[in-house]
């Protein structure tokens, strides 16, 4: 059985004193969760969540890593840092960092080395966009995006990471794949890790479904046989409704 996990996405939002009040809300309404539970906040966050989340069952993500130790990398951060800061988890390959910041499969592939190297819980993001879903290319653009991220990684490493499908077309749009789109995209997702490392690490790796998942769709979404979570994006800004995607997870 895999274990499901939901993470949320904070996405640029909160600051120190609005981390601190959802976090301080959050922790008793998921103390008894039967799911994992991650929260990937904005890098000035990280720490003070750690700090309160230090005990808990809640862990913390980051939401991106760079795939360089150190050096010339504007605006980037090294994985070092993020470890000291007290993030266990990263986002790698977000849909909006694909569209807005030029993330490609090769650079996608690299953050993902370098986070498995330095001992992250990587969470890679994949997922076509609304033109080439109407076009036919759901699968192509998975499948194309799922053997990039994970060129050169062994099947001990991969069967550790979390994949999130995410429908570009259903993020921020308030559009959601049906529960049997979504279930039948993520366990195609799952036949091409099969194709890779073989049924033992298909069976095991977990997949989440991050588009648009909220209060309103999470159980149904999570009563599907192939979706292990959700990477919650704009429910996890509001502790009552992330904790009710979370309690949907068993």
């Amino acid at each position: 059985m895999r274990k499901p996990i939901i993470a949320g996405n904070w996405k640029m939002n909160k600051n120190a004193a609005e981390c601190r009040e959802l976090v301080k809300e959050l922790l008793p309404k998921v103390k008894d969760a039967k799911c994992d539970v991650v929260i990937c906040v904005p890098f000035t966050d990280i720490a003070l969540a750690a700090e309160l989340t230090k005990g808990s069952n809640v862990k913390v993500g980051a939401q991106n890593i760079a795939w360089a130790d150190s050096g010339a990398f504007t605006g980037e951060i090294s994985a070092a840092m993020l470890k000291e800061a007290g993030a266990e988890y990263v986002i790698i390959g977000h849909s909006e960092r694909r569209a807005y910041f030029g993330e490609t499969d090769k650079s996608v592939n690299a953050r993902l080395v370098q986070a498995i190297k330095c001992g992250f819980k990587p969470i890679v993001c994949v997922g076509e966009t609304l033109d080439e879903r109407e076009g036919g290319k759901t699968e192509t653009v998975c499948k194309t995006q799922v053997v990039g991220a994970f060129d050169g990684i062994d099947a001990g490493a991969a069967k550790d990471v979390v994949i999130a499908y995410e429908p570009v077309w259903a993020i921020g749009t308030g559009k959601t794949a049906t529960d049997e789109q979504a279930n039948e995209t993520i366990g195609y997702i799952r036949s091409v890790v099969e194709e890779l490392y073989g049924k033992t690490v298909a069976d095991a790796i977990r997949i989440q479904y991050g588009g648009s998942m909220n209060a309103k769709n999470a159980a149904g979404l999570m009563a599907q046989p192939e979706i292990d979570g959700g990477l919650i994006g704009g429910a996890s800004l509001k502790a009552e409704d992330f904790s009710i995607v979370v309690a949907a997870a068993k």
